[in-house]
C-alpha cells in the first residue's frame, strides 16, 4: 500500500490551521468579553451568581410606654427602567427582543404615562412621555423614572402598569429599596427618640436610636444564589435577625400636653429656648420631655437635647438646696428670722438685691417667707452667716444630696454639673452668697428635676429613665429597673420641713400661677440672668432663664416637672412664665391620669334610683313615672311639697307642707321650686351658686315678715 506523504502533510497542515484559527477566535472572543463586554457580563453574573450576599435585618421599632409606635423602619423605593433588558444571546435574537420591547413600550406609553401621572400627580403625562423617550434614546440600563423616593403602596401601583408588570429581565422595570425611619407622631419627642444617618446602614446619630443602636440594628444574615433544576434560588446561609423593639417611658398624651403648653408660652413671650420634662416620682420614668429652640424662620423645633445638656446657672430653684443644707446642719429652722431691710444688702463690696428692692424690700421675714417670695438677701445672708468660715461644709452638704454627680442617663449628651469648691480657682468671698442663690454653679435642667423628684419621693433620689424594656416578637427580653442614686438625700425632719415650705411657695408665694384649685402643688420658681462668658451679665441686652420645678399632688406626689425657658430681656418671671406652663401641664396631666373606681359602676341595663331634689310632689312623681322609676308617695291633693328619703328599691317621697306664716324649709330644693315657694309667701330671694339649696339665711320655722330678703346658697 502506497502512502501519499504529501496528502498527509496537507491534512495535518489543514488541521493545524483550523486549530490556530479556533485558538485565535477563542482569544479574541475572550478579549471582547473581558474588556468590551465586561460590564454587561458582570451584570449578568451578578444577577445569577452571587456569593456571600449580606441580608440586612429590619431595624427594631421604638414604642411609647403604652405601646404606640413612635419610630419604625418602612421601605421606600426609587424606580428605574432598563431599556436594554433581556438575556444576551445571539445577535439576531437580541435584535428581535429589542424590537419587541420597543414596540410594547411604544404601544403602551400612553397608558404608562397616564398611570404614572395618576400615581405621581406632581409630574404631568407629557413630562413622563418626554422623560421615558429620552431614556430609551440613550439606551440606558438604569434610567430613573421618578426623581423622588416612593412608598410601598406607590411602588405596587406602578408595578401594575403595562410593561412594568413583566419580570425584571423581560420588561426592564426594577427598583432600589431603602429602609426609611418614620415617626408616626411627627416631631413629638424627636430629639429624645433620636435620628439616623441618611444611609441607615451607618447607624444612629442621637437619642434612643444611638444609645440602643446595637439592639435596634439586629444582626446581618448571609445568602448566596444557586441554580437548582434550571432555576436560580436564593439560598440563606445565615438568617438575618431583626432588631429588638425598644419600649420607651414616653407617654404620647403627656408629651403632647407638655409640648403644646410650652410652645404656646414660648410664642407668647418670644423666647429663644424652652424645656419641659415630666417624670414619674417613684420610678424616675420620663413621661414627657420637650426641647424647643427658635429657628431662623421664627418657629420652634427640636434641635438639641437642652434638657440634659444645657449647663446654666439655675437661679432661685437652687435656693431650696441651700436652705435644706442649713436645715440639715441645724443652723436654721423654718421660723428663723432675717432682716432683709429695704431689699439691698452689701455683700463684700457687691450689692445683693431682692426683686422688689425698688418697692422697699420685705423687711423682717422668716425662712418660709424667704422662699415664698424668693428673697436673694434672705438666703444669701443665712448661708454666708453660717458657712463663711467653713464654705467647704456648705459644699459638702450639697454633695450629700448628690447635686454634683452626673446622672449617667440612658441616652448620650448629658452635661456634668459644676459646683465650685473653696479650694478651686476664683472662689472669692462673694462666691458663697451668690452660689447659694443659684449663681456661679451650672446644672442641667434634668439634674434640678432629679433633685426635686427626690424631695417628692421621700428623700430617695432615683435615676431618670427613658427606656423601660426590650421586646423581641412581643416578648420581653430585658427590663430596666429603677436605679437609686441616693437612698436618702436628707433626714425625715428636713424633708418634712422643706415639703411644707415648697407647698406654701405655691399657695402663698410667687409660684401661685403653678397652683391648681383641684389639687395641691409644691415647687420653687427661678429667675436668673444668663452670663455671657467673659462679658458677664452687663453687656448689651441681658438674657434671662425663667424656670419652675416642682411636683404634684403635694399630699401623695406622683409626677415631678421642670419648665425652663431662656428669653431675651425683661420682663422675666419664673412664676408667671414657667409657672403658668407648669400649671397647665399639671392640670391636664392630672385630668388625664384620673382613675375611677368601677366597682360601684351601674349596669347599663339596670334602672338606678336617682337622687331627687325636694320640691313639688305631684310634678316630681309625674317625671319619675315617665322614667319608669318606682315611687312611693302619698298626696293629699293640691300643692304638696315633698322631700326624698334614700332607698335602693324606689324613690320615697314624704310630704312636707309649709305652715302658714312660718318660714318654710327649702334646703334640698332646686332654685326654681325654692324661689316659687318663698316668693309666694311674700319674701324676696337672693341666690348664689348653682345646684340645690344647701343653706338659707332665715331659719325654717321663724315668723315671716313680708318684704324681707332671704339669701339662698346653692351648691
Amino acid at each position: 500500500m502506497t502512502i501519499n506523504k504529501k496528502n498527509i502533510v496537507n491534512r495535518y497542515f489543514f488541521i493545524v490551521v483550523v486549530m490556530l484559527l479556533l485558538g485565535v477566535f477563542v482569544i479574541v472572543k475572550a478579549a471582547v468579553i473581558m474588556y468590551a463586554e465586561r460590564d454587561y457580563w458582570q451584570a449578568v453574573a451578578d444577577r445569577f451568581v452571587r456569593e456571600n450576599v449580606t441580608i440586612h435585618p429590619n431595624r427594631g421599632n421604638i414604642l411609647s410606654a403604652d405601646g404606640k409606635l413612635m419610630a419604625s423602619s418602612l421601605p421606600e423605593y426609587r424606580i428605574y427602567m432598563d431599556f436594554m433588558s433581556g438575556e444576551r444571546t445571539d445577535e439576531e435574537r437580541r435584535k428581535k427582543d429589542q424590537a419587541r420591547r420597543d414596540k410594547a413600550l411604544t404601544d403602551s406609553i400612553d397608558s404608562i404615562c397616564i398611570g404614572l401621572n395618576r400615581i405621581f400627580p406632581d409630574k404631568s403625562v407629557a413630562y413622563f412621555k418626554r422623560h421615558l423617550r429620552q431614556g430609551r434614546k440613550k439606551k440606558s440600563r438604569h434610567w430613573l423614572i421618578y426623581p423622588k423616593r416612593i412608598s410601598y403602596i406607590q411602588y405596587k401601583e406602578a408595578k401594575r402598569l403595562p410593561v412594568f408588570r413583566q419580570s425584571t429581565y423581560s420588561g426592564g422595570f426594577h427598583a432600589q429599596i431603602y429602609n426609611q425611619r418614620k415617626k408616626p407622631f411627627g416631631s413629638l419627642a424627636s430629639q429624645t427618640l433620636g435620628r439616623l444617618y441618611a444611609d441607615t446602614a451607618k447607624g444612629a446619630r442621637s437619642g434612643i436610636e444611638l444609645a440602643f443602636d446595637s439592639v435596634l440594628r439586629g444582626r446581618n444574615g448571609i445568602t448566596h444564589r444557586q441554580k437548582v433544576m434550571d432555576h436560580y434560588l436564593n439560598i440563606v446561609d445565615i438568617p438575618a435577625q431583626d432588631g429588638c423593639d425598644v419600649v420607651s417611658t414616653i407617654d404620647v398624651g403627656m408629651q403632647d400636653i407638655c409640648e403644646k403648653a410650652l410652645r404656646d408660652e414660648l410664642e407668647r413671650i418670644n423666647a429663644m429656648v424652652g424645656v419641659a420634662v415630666l417624670m414619674e416620682v417613684k420610678t424616675g420614668e420620663v413621661k414627657a420631655i420637650v426641647n424647643l429652640t427658635k429657628a431662623n424662620d421664627g418657629k420652634y423645633y427640636e434641635m438639641n437635647s437642652n434638657a440634659i445638656s444645657d449647663l446654666l446657672e439655675p437661679g432661685s430653684t437652687f435656693k431650696t438646696a441651700s436652705i435644706m443644707v442649713a436645715l440639715e446642719d441645724g443652723k436654721i429652722t423654718p421660723h428663723t428670722m432675717v432682716d432683709t431691710g429695704n431689699g439691698i444688702m452689701n455683700m463684700y463690696g457687691s450689692k445683693m438685691r431682692d426683686h422688689n428692692w425698688h418697692r422697699g424690700g420685705y423687711g423682717k421675714i422668716d425662712v418660709t417667707r424667704i422662699l415664698e417670695v424668693s428673697s436673694n438677701i434672705g438666703v444669701s445672708y443665712l448661708i454666708d452667716k453660717h458657712y463663711r468660715d467653713d464654705p467647704q461644709k456648705f459644699v459638702d452638704g450639697l454633695k450629700r444630696m448628690s447635686l454634683d454627680q452626673p446622672l449617667h442617663l440612658q441616652i448620650h449628651g448629658e452635661g456634668k454639673p459644676n459646683l465650685k469648691g473653696p479650694d478651686e480657682r476664683y472662689f472669692a468671698k462673694t462666691t458663697l452668697p451668690w452660689m447659694s442663690i443659684g449663681y456661679e454653679s451650672q446644672l442641667p435642667p434634668m439634674n434640678i428635676l432629679t433633685f426635686y423628684n427626690a424631695i417628692a419621693n421621700d428623700g430617695k433620689m432615683v435615676r431618670p429613665k427613658f427606656v423601660k424594656a426590650l421586646l423581641r416578637d412581643g416578648e420581653v427580653v430585658k427590663e430596666y429597673p429603677t436605679e437609686v442614686i441616693n437612698p436618702k438625700i436628707c433626714s425625715d425632719s428636713t424633708l418634712s420641713q422643706i415639703r411644707t415650705i415648697l407647698r406654701s411657695v405655691v399657695e402663698k408665694g410667687l409660684a401661685k400661677p403653678a397652683g391648681n384649685p383641684e389639687f395641691a402643688v409644691s415647687g420653687k420658681t427661678g429667675t436668673a440672668q444668663i452670663s455671657k462668658g467673659k462679658e458677664g451679665y452687663k453687656s448689651g441686652r441681658v438674657n434671662y432663664l425663667v424656670s419652675f420645678c416642682g411636683y404634684f399632688p403635694s399630699e401623695a406626689p406622683k409626677y415631678s416637672c421642670i419648665v425652663s425657658i431662656q428669653k431675651p430681656g425683661l420682663p422675666a418671671s419664673g412664676g408667671l412664665m414657667a409657672g403658668s406652663v407648669f400649671g397647665k401641664i399639671a392640670r391636664r396631666v392630672y385630668a388625664q391620669d384620673l382613675r375611677f373606681d368601677l366597682t360601684a359602676a351601674i349596669d347599663s341595663t339596670s334602672c338606678p334610683i336617682p337622687d331627687v331634689k325636694a320640691g313639688e310632689l305631684e310634678d316630681t312623681r309625674e317625671v319619675l313615672a315617665a322614667l319608669d322609676i318606682p315611687v312611693e308617695a302619698e298626696s293629699t291633693g293640691g300643692d304638696a311639697w315633698a322631700v326624698q328619703q334614700r332607698d335602693t328599691a324606689a324613690v320615697v317621697l314624704h310630704e312636707r307642707e309649709p305652715k302658714e306664716g312660718l318660714m318654710p324649709n327649702v334646703v334640698g330644693m332646686g332654685a326654681k321650686d325654692a324661689v316659687y315657694l318663698l316668693e309666694s309667701a311674700g319674701l324676696k330671694v337672693h341666690l348664689s351658686g348653682i345646684g340645690r339649696v344647701r343653706r338659707q339665711s332665715l331659719p325654717a320655722g321663724s315668723r315671716i315678715v313680708k318684704g324681707r330678703t332671704v339669701a339662698l346658697t346653692l351648691k
